[in-house]
């Protein structure tokens, strides 16, 4: 079965078990799916439960696929992403984007946490992505391409809308929210980097460091979809002897900080 298969089945899944045609696609990162709350929920489907769909294996990823409306837009949400360090591939990790853009989405608006490279950007602030630095082992594009999803070379001169930029800047300055653009360096992970590594990816030039969204960023940029993406700050990498922390310390400033996030998000789509 090839990948475009393998979309059009997931595709011919949902659409029987949700009668719905969403304009918006939004990932949620790790602590952030409190912005489904918000949302006129008119149908939930489980990852389990759909063709090709990976499972998210990480803690505050609920797995689920939701539709409905959002401040009166019609919306799907991935509440919870899968990452290359799970053990998925890059075709895997990204499944998902190609699946909302064939559901009917123009545009996608993509949450994560971060650590900050900046002494400029504190734990707790917001990080308004413009640029990134793909420094993963692997693209989600490799191998065999269909032209029916992209390209085969998509540029990437404007990997993020440079006015869906525009507008959250001044969505976040009419709420006072305090806020940062910035450009994101995405490792593959699992661990957290060296004091050394941190020092190397502020020398060529990144903000904030993690280890998603940049997979997913070049599969809609591939597919043609606007793309947004806004990072938590949740600890600083950039003190020459780092603290240590924890997934629990790490979720517990994403928690505390996703309101300030879902504010941005809620007017943007």
């Amino acid at each position: 079965m090839t990948q475009l298969s393998e979309i059009f089945e997931a595709l011919n899944f949902i659409q029987s078990k949700a009668n719905f045609k969403p304009i918006t696609g939004i990932i949620l990162g790790t602590g952030l799916g409190a912005l489904v709350n918000d949302v006129q929920i008119i149908h939930e489907i489980d990852y389990a439960d759909i063709p090709h769909f990976a499972i998210s294996t990480v803690a505050a990823h609920k797995g689920r696929l939701i539709f409905g409306k959002l401040n009166g837009v019609d919306t799907v949400i991935m509440q919870g992403r899968f990452h290359f360090y799970e053990g998925y591939t890059m075709k895997q990790v990204v499944f998902p984007v190609y699946v909302m853009k064939a559901l009917g989405i123009d545009k996608l608006l993509i949450s994560n946490i971060s650590g900050s490279l900046n002494p400029n950007i504190k734990a707790g602030e917001l990080i308004i992505i413009n640029d990134h630095i793909n420094l993963h082992a692997e693209n989600p594009l490799r191998g065999k391409n269909f032209d029916e999803l992209g390209p085969r070379f998509p540029d990437m001169s404007t990997p993020y809308d440079t006015e869906l930029i525009h507008r959250a800047c001044s969505i976040a300055e009419n709420h006072e929210i305090p806020h940062h653009q910035g450009v994101y360096v995405g490792l593959q992970g699992p661990n957290l980097e060296t004091p050394a590594e941190y020092r190397y990816l502020r020398l060529i030039g990144g903000d904030c460091v993690g280890m998603s969204t940049i997979p997913e960023v070049i599969a809609a940029n591939h597919c043609g979809l606007r793309v947004f993406a806004i990072s938590v700050i949740t600890d600083e990498a950039f003190p020459a002897i780092r603290h240590k922390i924890t997934i629990n310390e790490i979720i517990k400033i994403a928690q505390e900080t996703e309101p300030l996030m879902g504010k941005i998000l809620r007017e943007l789509v």
